[in-house]
């Protein structure tokens, strides 16, 4: 076992206490205390949390039992080898259920007291090891779960980008999902007006009152308008955070910029109540969470400009069958007149029209109806 330990003795009984700690344990590298009273031992373990305590059942005054039940009601941790003499087999159970972890019956030799001391010793550190495990399994159990609901939260901003059209519910999201990442108590979302490039509120979250009441307006904020300038985030908490106005709100606070081709348009905020450091990890995050805000914007942009594509379209194809239509009516009503002449004279006309004079005339009556089909198919096909 290693040295250095710190072993509490409670003996009243001088020979004992010299042969477990002078003879037996210090050779060793053990650290001894001797009290001969519980009450000094029972001060002595609550101010330096010795690694082990040997205590005697049978001292004057308090019993080593009294002990035991006191050290209890302290939560002293140090755990209690009680010395028994041959005899008390039932003080030393009654001793076990007030908690000691082993017993000693006296006499004893000095190996037997060197193996129960590191057998307890060591005992005790396997026990400290397995809670440090414990410890560290919970801290990477919550780290895992705290990472598997930013991903759910990520995952869920992301389907809502493709599938949201109305801008004002996803821009709602993309807050609400932000301040879970960040386990912010507030925030906002900007959006750069594209007349007066001013940046406006757009969406925000637990905003008191006065603040939350400039939705569609511009936010003096002290920040905001640094970081629309630098195009980077910025995190601030602590002492620097109180020189700005957004100071009143809390104490840690998160500005992300959202681009579009390296273009702020809009910005991100979040404040955390309590000083408290967002953490690059956590920054990242939000970055990603811009990140979907300009692709929702970019996607707004493109059904926009398909929209205007689409309609031009149909105000064209109205345009070509509307012409269409005005040169058919053209063609038929130019027809009508060419015809109504030709029918008279080859029908009606006074006096004998030669061979050559009424084929002439029939040609140029068959070419008219000819036309008159071929302009009524075009019509028709182009519609």
């Amino acid at each position: 076992m290693a040295s250095g330990e710190l072993i509490l003795i409670v003996e009243s009984d001088p020979d004992i206490a010299d042969l477990i700690g002078r003879q037996s344990l210090q050779p060793l590298g053990y650290q001894v205390k001797v009290v001969g009273d519980a009450a000094s031992a029972i001060k002595f373990a609550i101010q330096s949390a010795p690694s082990l305590i040997l205590a005697d059942l049978n001292f004057p005054g308090l019993s080593g039992k009294d002990m035991l039940a006191a050290l209890n009601a302290q939560n002293v941790k140090s755990p209690v080898i009680v010395i028994a003499a041959k005899g008390q087999e039932t003080d030393a159970i009654q001793a076990f259920r007030l908690g000691a972890t082993d017993v000693m019956f006296w006499p004893l030799r000095d190996a037997e007291v060197v193996s129960v001391v590191e057998r307890a010793l060591r005992q005790t550190q396997e026990a400290r090891e397995r809670q440090k495990l414990d410890r560290q399994l919970k801290a990477t159990n919550e780290e895992l779960q705290r990472k598997l609901r930013d991903l759910n939260a990520i995952l869920a901003t992301a389907k809502a980008v493709i599938s949201v059209t109305d801008q004002r519910v996803l821009f709602d999201m993309i807050l609400e999902g932000a301040l879970k990442l960040a386990d912010a108590n507030m925030g906002w979302l900007l959006l750069r007006e594209e007349r007066s490039k001013a940046f406006l509120m757009r969406a925000q979250r637990q905003l008191p009152e006065s603040w939350a009441k400039k939705m569609n307006q511009t936010v003096d904020d002290g920040i905001s308008s640094l970081v629309a300038l630098s195009g980077e985030s910025l995190v601030m908490n602590g002492a620097p955070l109180q020189k700005l106005k957004v100071s009143a709100l809390g104490k840690s606070i998160a500005v992300i910029p959202i681009k579009i081709q390296n273009e702020v348009i809009g910005l991100l905020l979040i404040i955390r109540k309590n000083d408290m450091e967002i953490s690059r990890d956590t920054q990242t995050l939000l970055e990603a969470m811009a990140d979907f805000a300009s692709i929702s914007l970019v996607n707004a942009q493109l059904f926009h400009a398909l929209q205007k594509t689409a309609e031009n379209a149909r105000k064209g194809e109205n345009f070509r069958y509307t012409t269409l239509e005005s040169v058919r009516d053209s063609i038929r009503s130019e027809l009508q007149v060419a015809s109504y002449p030709l029918n008279f004279v080859l029908t009606e006309t006074p006096g004998k029209l030669t061979a050559e004079q009424k084929q002439a005339l029939e040609s140029v009556q068959s070419a008219l109806q000819r036309l008159a089909r071929s302009s009524e198919k075009t019509f028709i096909a182009a519609q």
